[in-house]
């Protein structure tokens, strides 16, 4: 089959852009042809791929968007595609993997009304009704429940056009330093005492997944805590305003940013503590990953695989509304409790005793039997 894969941006170290890697790579090996569309592409092209850059202008990101969202429409009309699989909310899917929240319930549930009076607000609502309206004809992969939820209520999308995906993680993340040299090893090279605590968030979006609320909690240690703990923070984004901020808490020498890695798993095994205090997370696979490593977990309870930690026991949730002081409280009771070991040993017998690995081969399944149904009925249905 002809498969066409379509998303705004490829960059080599963001969570959807690693889902579409992988999800387009198990239908590959199928036999399929894999073609991707997208504005921009950073880093090597996998083998067998065929990329064309989109070119767009506009002034504005949601109008970049919406440009790309047309000519990509436009393009695909006159092309003969067994299934278009999007991963951003676009006009012209077949498929999308909702990897991304519900824009209008974020907007009217978390923002002042003002928000939905610009450009921005009708562009991306003009994107998402294009998918979940209940008159689309769009099936979705599904990764979190919580959000199908919120696509019934604002859209009516019809039941049967979601696809629930397991949590998936590559077994390149899964690495079990039994002997902690590793752990040892990536320390060392950090310049960390075997005392030091290190806490490890993984995000590329920084202010979404709350970075500036990790550093407040950091600096709010107790001395004695404070001067002990380290923070290494892994993903692509803008570190200048928390670099800022680290100084007005006086604690920029408690702070790394080591930018997007592929071995985020050794960091894991050095760490101490994940945190993960979201202000907005539809899944939230590192999670699972940090688990698998056998990393204790601090995470909002809004994302949406918190619920496996606390299924775990494999570390705590921060309780909505969201309220810094207890935010700080309980990362000083990880880091103090003795309960650390029960919660590493806890997350990584649920990883075991859970199927974490197909959520590719489950995408690939249903993308095929979705274009099987289509060539039969003339379009999927």
């Amino acid at each position: 089959m002809r498969l066409a894969f379509c998303l705004f941006k490829f960059f080599p170290f963001g969570g959807l852009q690693r889902d579409f890697i992988d999800i387009a790579r198990a239908c590959q090996q199928r036999g399929h042809s894999i073609s991707v569309f997208t504005m921009s592409w950073e880093g090597e092209v996998p083998q067998g791929f065929k990329v064309s850059l989109i070119p767009v202008k506009g002034w504005s990101n949601h109008r970049r968007c919406l440009n790309f969202s047309r000519k990509i429409s436009e393009h695909l009309t006159k092309e003969q595609y067994d299934l278009v699989i999007g991963f951003n909310k676009m006009h012209g899917l077949d498929v999308y993997f909702a990897a991304d929240p519900c824009y209008q319930a974020r907007v009217r549930e978390e923002k002042n009304f003002l928000c939905r009076m610009g450009n921005r607000y009708r562009t991306y609502k003009a994107l998402e009704k294009a998918v979940f309206h209940h008159s689309a004809k769009t099936h979705i992969l599904l990764i979190s429940e919580w959000e199908k939820a919120k696509y019934l209520k604002y859209y009516g999308t019809a039941d049967e056009r979601f696809h629930y995906l397991p949590p998936g993680i590559s077994f390149d993340r899964l690495i079990i330093d039994g002997g902690g040299q590793l752990r040892s090893n990536t320390r060392s090279e950090m310049g960390l005492d075997d005392d030091v605590f290190l806490l490890l968030m993984v995000a590329s979006s920084f202010r979404t997944k709350g970075l500036d609320r990790a550093l407040r909690a950091l600096g709010g240690l107790p001395g004695s805590y404070k001067n002990r703990t380290k923070l290494v923070v892994i993903g692509d984004g803008d570190p200048g305003p928390f670099k800022k901020m680290a100084r007005r808490l006086n604690i920029s020498g408690s702070l790394f940013f080591l930018g997007g890695r592929s071995d985020v798993a050794r960091f894991m095994n050095a760490s101490d503590l994940l945190v993960h205090p979201a202000r907005s997370e539809t899944a939230g696979t590192v999670l699972i990953e940090a688990m698998a490593a056998g990393l204790p977990i601090l995470v909002t309870d809004i994302c949406g695989y918190a619920f496996h930690v606390e299924k775990a026991r494999a570390g705590l949730l921060i309780p909505s509304p969201y309220d810094q002081k207890i935010f700080d409280r309980l990362l000083l009771h990880m880091l103090t409790s003795p309960e650390r070991e029960t919660w590493r040993r806890n997350g990584i017998d649920y990883v075991k005793s859970n199927d974490f690995f197909s959520r590719a081969e489950k995408a690939a399944d249903i993308i095929e039997t979705l274009a099987a149904r289509g060539n039969q009925n003339g379009g999927v249905k």
